[in-house]
């Protein structure tokens, strides 16, 4: 307190004493009492005050951030009281009305979300009506393939035994025994096959169904998540309410968990919801101790279930340490906050290296090698954050120079001892996309590249997210937070350390968990914006960003002060009309075409697919082993229990390198050599399908022949440019000159055709006869098929 200011309130007191007609004495002994009061704060907060300058004199004692100050001193003027009496304890009955309705709109909310998507799966294949094996066939591509495994744990003897199956595998890749524990992240099936097999449900619902409801159960999760998100940051439920609303309208954008159910993204993001949800209020000012522990415990286990239930958790969370690193050099958070961030994050991934039995790849990703870094470095330059703005940014240039350099290293040096390989194609996939290497012929790479979920965002997905009115609040919302972010970053780097901030009153104050959200979407974004299918990662974390700069008190605080209208009562009519304005207007526009799109009844048929895997099923050896392509494999596993040779879940060399062996029955190759792929791989059968062989879906150059032939060095199929060292294959393709009825005898000798139908032909793969020691074709009895061997 100034002098000024004492000055004033040693008038106060005496007109105090003047007005209540006190007798002398009792005047003198009250205004003696308050002096006394008054002198000894005055005493005790200048001994502070000087004990706290000598201490940054001798450098012993590191400041926290001007804006961690700054938020405790601003709390109270720019955020609702009603969150932070709650935070605090201060509870009352409006309080609790009012808590109670934010959280049973959520649950709400989270309910009808879980609600329509489940509806509009039934809808779109008349689930409950369909044979079995429609079913499961309508689990496509990779989710048939982890489904099985749930599948596999219900039927096995015991759960014992179902372990013991799952760690030592031999049916999903021939000629292997595999740990699918510590290859796959298939806890989630695990988990819910015992869980299932404990609860007294299998009267009254089918484990199939035990499963669906579940991942569609953890979409309400999903959106209540967002909605907390939103009302940490907010104050205001309505916000929250906004979000769930935007999530919903915007399905097609935020999910599709209603048609690939068992992707593993829908398993994990909502637990990354929470995650953020919890960093989010582990950020906000004035926390208890007690709140704080209860918090980093609560990111911990959100933290280990996102990273259990998702195999690309490792760069998900290097982004997020990349948003903590920034926050960090930003000054926007204390050192024990970034540590705790940091340590959390690592801890998550350790805990699911031990479950997944010492997965390299967890401890070979480059998020573990960046945290290493980063906390190494920031130990040994203690004095980062010290002197003028250009020093210090000079200081940040090198420090995130040594970051990088040791991050490198250290994740160089784990790969070469680890001899890790595993996520070699995700590099490559970033260099062909980045043109950062020569890779364009990459086989890997261009079967990633060529895929539309893997090219830049399409336009029409922001012409989608503006319909719903999300995409310009958001847009303004985030224009307005990374304005006053570089302000507050300017500031905070600045600002001396040996000046204590008689100008902290002036500062622009931005909370750390505002400054961390606006990080995370503009991070996520930039991932979105580059690669279409992680606009999962975004579109729903907009959701509640924009719903918090429609609700906030901070942007319309701000906005109101610059039109000079500002005013209790006119925030809060602003904070609450236009949301509820805009939820009218969402109900009016959009509510005839849910119950629209919810009326739409169709069925699942795919009569070819099915009379496939019931041939199979009925007609070839349980342990016979088939080739074909990984999305129709993971439905022969699903639906008929048999030996695969490849599968989808493309994160191990070696399977990599034997599906493109396997496709080879696309590429011009000679029956010979395919025979040979065939053989050394243990596959008795081999399915073709004509939409691959004759595919047309993507243009050429991008077809699988066409990856395969540049992969072999041949020209493409059909008119177009070839690249001068291309030459032309000496044989036919494959898959379409065995079809032929006027094949070589070199196909009929190899290969016998057991089944087809308009989509799918199957060949049985001959044994090749051991040739004797005299000439066969020579001998009496020699046979056709021996005479076209030799």
């Amino acid at each position: 307190m100034s002098s000024f200011q004492y000055e004033k309130l040693y008038s106060t007191d005496l007109k105090m004493v003047i007005s209540h007609n006190l007798s002398s004495s009792d005047a003198r002994h009250v205004w003696c009492e308050r002096t006394f009061k008054t002198a000894w704060v005055f005493f005790q907060k200048r001994r502070f005050v000087m004990t706290v300058l000598r201490q940054r004199k001798s450098g012993k004692v590191k400041e926290a951030p001007p804006t961690a100050e700054l938020q405790s001193q601003t709390s109270d003027c720019c955020t609702d009281r009603r969150p932070e009496r709650i935070l605090h304890g201060g509870w009352s009955w409006t309080v609790i009305v009012w808590t109670s309705v934010g959280w049973s709109v959520s649950v709400g909310l989270g309910l009808l979300c879980c609600i329509y998507v489940a509806t509009l799966h039934e809808n779109d294949l008349w689930f409950s009506n369909i044979k079995e094996v429609e079913r499961e066939i309508s689990f496509r591509t990779e989710c048939g393939l982890y489904y099985s495994y749930y599948k596999q744990m219900l039927h096995a003897p015991s759960i014992q035994e179902g372990l013991s199956d799952l760690i030592h595998d031999n049916l999903t890749e021939s000629k292997r025994s595999i740990n699918l524990l510590q290859r796959m992240n298939i806890y989630q099936e695990v988990f819910l096959s015992v869980l299932y097999r404990l609860l007294p449900i299998q009267s009254y619902l089918e484990p199939v169904y035990f499963y669906i409801y579940t991942v569609f159960s953890l979409q309400a999760v999903y959106v209540i998540a967002l909605y907390l998100t939103a009302w940490l940051l907010s104050g205001s439920w309505l916000a929250g309410a906004l979000t769930g609303i935007w999530y919903i309208l915007n399905r097609v954008d935020t999910t599709r968990v209603e048609f690939t159910i068992s992707l593993r993204e829908n398993w994990s993001l909502p637990f990354l919801a929470l995650q953020v949800t919890a960093v989010t209020c582990y950020l906000r000012p004035q926390l208890s101790a007690l709140q704080q522990k209860v918090m980093v415990w609560l990111m911990y286990v959100t933290t280990f279930c996102f990273c259990l239930t998702w195999q690309f958790n490792q760069f998900i969370l290097l982004v997020q340490a990349l948003v903590i690193y920034t926050l960090d050099c930003l000054d926007f958070i204390t050192a024990p906050q970034v540590t705790t961030l940091y340590l959390v994050q690592l801890s998550g991934l350790l805990s699911v290296w031990l479950l997944q039995f010492c997965n390299s790849m967890i401890l070979g990703s480059l998020v573990v090698s960046f945290i290493v870094a980063a906390l190494f470095i920031r130990h040994c330059q203690s004095a980062l954050k010290t002197g003028s703005l250009l020093t210090r940014v000079g200081k940040l240039l090198l420090h995130s120079t040594m970051v990088l350099l040791l991050t490198v290293t250290i994740n160089y040096l784990a790969k070469k001892v680890l001899q890790l390989r595993s996520d070699e194609h995700i590099f490559k996939f970033i260099k062909s996309k980045f043109a950062l290497g020569h890779t364009s012929r990459d086989f890997d790479a261009s079967l990633y590249l060529c895929e539309e979920a893997f090219g830049r965002l399409p336009l029409d997905t922001l012409e989608r997210l503006a319909a719903t009115l999300l995409l310009y609040p958001y847009i303004l919302t985030l224009l307005l937070l990374s304005g006053t972010l570089a302000l507050a970053a300017l500031h905070n780097l600045s600002r001396s350390q040996d000046r204590k901030a008689a100008s902290e009153c002036h500062a622009v104050a931005l909370r750390a968990d505002v400054a961390y959200n606006v990080l995370h979407t503009l991070f996520f974004g930039l991932v979105a914006f580059s690669t279409m299918r992680m606009k999962y990662l975004w579109t729903g974390h907009m959701c509640a960003v924009a719903a918090y700069g429609v609700c906030g008190t901070e942007l319309w605080t701000l906005l109101l002060n610059t039109l000079r209208c500002n005013s209790k009562f006119l925030l809060r009519l602003v904070r609450f009309a236009l949301p509820l304005a805009m939820i009218g207007c969402l109900y009016y526009k959009f509510w005839p075409k849910l119950m629209e799109e919810l009326s739409e009844l169709r069925e699942f048929y795919d009569p070819d697919t099915v009379e496939l895997m019931t041939w199979i099923s009925t007609k070839t050896p349980k342990r016979a082993v088939f080739a074909g392509s990984m999305q129709l494999l993971a439905g022969i596993k699903l639906c008929t229990g048999r030996v695969l040779t490849n599968h989808p879940h493309y994160e191990d060399k070696d399977l990599r390198e034997r599906t493109r062996q396997v496709y080879q029955v696309y590429a011009r190759r000679s029956p010979d050599d395919v025979h040979d792929i065939m053989t050394a791989i243990g596959a008795d059968y081999v399915v073709l399908e004509n939409s691959i062989c004759y595919e047309r879906r993507h243009g050429r150059g991008c077809r699988l022949r066409d990856l395969l032939d540049l992969d072999n060095g041949h020209v493409m199929d059909g008119p177009g440019d070839n690249d001068p060292d291309l030459v032309p294959a000496s044989h036919p393709r494959f898959c379409d000159a065995i079809k032929s009825d006027a094949a070589a005898s070199g196909y009929t000798a190899l290969f016998t055709r057991t089944f087809q139908n308009k989509t799918f032909h199957v060949y049985r793969v001959k044994k090749r006869r051991k040739k004797s020691a005299k000439n066969p074709a020579t001998e009496p009895g020699a046979t056709q098929e021996q005479e076209n061997e030799k």
